[in-house]
């Protein structure tokens, strides 16, 4: 299966539309639309880190087989990529939490970002998978 169909099955099994992989993976919305139409595949190392944001595992893409058409279960819980609140993620980081929501805003940590909803309002995501691998750290 080529890097295109997984990654247009990956979004349609999580439900992610391109906005939404933008804001997971960092790569722009033209970057996205040239990779689900096999314009353009991304090196294995972008490949990997893509996975890796969806909460896959990081050799998803490279996998050759063509009769995988979903993704396993265990990858997938009920369309939902495990996340990680603020509060855990500071305590694992031993920083403290305002700092770890500041890094969110400013873009500065690969597992996670925050969006700026009103005026002074910040959602946070972060990517228990993808905080876990980067950092090395056990998540329990």
């Amino acid at each position: 299966m080529r890097f295109a169909e997984k990654l247009r099955n990956a979004m349609q099994e999580l439900d992610l539309n391109q906005a939404q992989m933008c804001g997971l993976t960092g790569k722009s919305k033209a970057s996205i639309s040239q990779y689900l139409s096999g314009k353009q595949i991304p090196s294995e190392k972008v490949q990997s880190r893509i996975a890796t944001a969806l909460g896959l595992a990081s050799d998803y893409f490279a996998e050759t087989d063509e009769q995988v058409f979903v993704l396993p279960a265990s990858d997938v819980r009920d369309k939902v990529i495990p996340k990680l609140d603020v509060e855990k993620a500071a305590e694992l980081l031993q920083m403290n939490h305002v700092t770890v929501r500041k890094g969110l805003q400013q873009g500065v940590f690969p597992w996670g970002y925050a969006i700026h909803t009103s005026e002074h309002r910040w959602v946070y995501f972060i990517n228990a998978k993808r905080f876990a691998e980067i950092e090395g750290i056990a998540i329990q």
